[in-house]
């Protein structure tokens, strides 16, 4: 019997889903490389490989048998050869522009363990979708809201949520229709460098973002009577400033964000919050030209920077905070930590914090490969994000467990999952 790549799901699995990877019909203890390959929608290429040894049975199963040193990855890593995939050209990260198309991933298997790959033996197809069925993708462009709402299969109302990147910029969707399959109405808010929103990140109005927390509010498939934020990054500052100043929040879930006003003036009614303080001769620059920016803003506690510390402590929701304790973006576990004692200062709930090592700044939905270094907006040139591949893939499969059961517990009063019946 010829060599096959058995795949559950077969054809086709969920981006953030589990996939399990067998390969049958080798020899007994034969030697085989496997290879996976994905082409993001600019034609980039991505890849990862590992050394395995079958079976006595000729039988390799990855959930079974652990990769050997040599490859991408070593050990018992089921999912290895889809989060150690790596981009071949420098500093790129691997984003989901169109979340209506999905990735396809090439798998193969080639004999021995050579430098060069031996003789193919078996190939695979499969697609790694972001949409699941019955997901309706719904672009919104009322009155200045530029942004996509996501809502799940069934009539509704569903939990609300407002989704919001970083200094990237533009409308990612990703994160926001992944939400969504979980049962989540979810809208991905652009907030500058997109259609007719500002192009440079130079000044917020705060009321931008209220008109977003109206239009959720108001939806026929929202459920009231509060809503849920999650912010990224930059995102995250905006969500904590959204809370602090906004109605109608209930929930706030920041992924390494800062408590501190970050990059651009943040203008609400008559108030003016200026960006915390900066300086560029604490950036580091390794040999290989990567910038390492984790000292480079100054501290919200100090002097004429305390200006910058968002009032928190007037939100009058609950809040969650993800911390990558390897991000060299910038300091959030100090951010969280500074944020907790704020508002128990102010009598407010303590925030729930939890802590990852080894995961560095981009958290991403589970089996997104992580991103080392790759080129920062406002810097011009290529940012260390910190983290180890391994522990950053366990951190995102983790927190994004964390985050779904904090919005259902928060949003609905109902804990995540079904409950066992005795």
């Amino acid at each position: 019997m010829a060599p096959s790549i058995r795949l559950s799901p077969a054809a086709r699995s969920l981006f953030d889903e589990p996939l399990a990877i067998a390969v049958q019909g080798l020899g007994p203890r034969q030697q085989v490389t496997l290879r996976t390959s994905l082409r993001d929608e600019t034609g980039q290429l991505f890849q990862a490989s590992a050394l395995y040894q079958a079976g006595d049975d000729g039988e390799l199963d990855l959930a079974r048998c652990p990769a050997l040193p040599g490859g991408s990855f070593s050990g018992l890593e089921p999912m290895g050869l889809l989060w150690a995939l790596q981009p071949q050209k420098p500093f790129w990260r691997l984003v989901k522009r169109d979340v209506q198309s999905p990735f396809l991933l090439q798998l193969e298997v080639f004999e021995g363990h050579g430098e060069r790959p031996g003789r193919l033996l078996a190939q695979a197809q499969h697609e790694r979708a972001f949409l699941r069925d019955g997901v309706r993708r719904v672009p919104v462009r009322e009155g200045r809201i530029r942004a996509t709402l996501f809502l799940p299969p069934g009539n509704g109302p569903f939990p609300g949520i407002i989704d919001l990147y970083g200094t990237g910029g533009g409308l990612p969707e990703y994160r926001a229709c992944l939400l969504a399959n979980h049962g989540f109405a979810v809208l991905a808010l652009a907030f500058y460098g997109y259609e007719d929103l500002p192009k440079e990140m130079k000044e917020f109005h705060l009321e931008y973002f209220e008109e977003a927390v109206s239009y959720m509010l108001q939806h026929p498939q929202v459920k009231g009577p509060g809503i849920g934020l999650l912010g990224h990054s930059k995102g995250g500052d905006l969500c904590v400033s959204m809370a602090s100043f906004l109605k109608g929040i209930t929930a706030t879930a920041l992924i390494n964000g800062s408590v501190a006003n970050v990059g651009a003036v943040l203008r609400y009614k008559d108030i003016t919050i200026p960006p915390l303080g900066s300086n560029l001769k604490r950036v580091k620059v390794s040999k290989s030209g990567i910038a390492d920016i984790i000292d480079a803003l100054n501290n919200p506690l100090e002097g004429p920077d305390r200006q910058s510390f968002i009032p928190l402590e007037k939100a009058e929701c609950c809040f969650l905070f993800i911390v990558g304790q390897d991000d060299h973006n910038w300091k959030s576990e100090f951010f969280a930590v500074e944020g907790s004692k704020r508002l128990q200062a102010h009598g407010k709930e303590k925030p729930e914090i939890v802590c990852y090592p080894g995961a560095g700044h981009y958290i991403e939905p589970p089996f997104f490969p992580m991103c080392a270094a790759s080129m920062h907006l406002l810097f011009g040139k290529p940012v260390m994000w910190g983290g180890e591949p391994k522990a950053h893939c366990k951190a995102q499969i983790d927190a994004w467990q964390q985050i779904q059961a904090f919005f259902h517990k928060h949003l609905t009063g109902k804990r995540s999952g079904t409950s066992s019946k005795l």
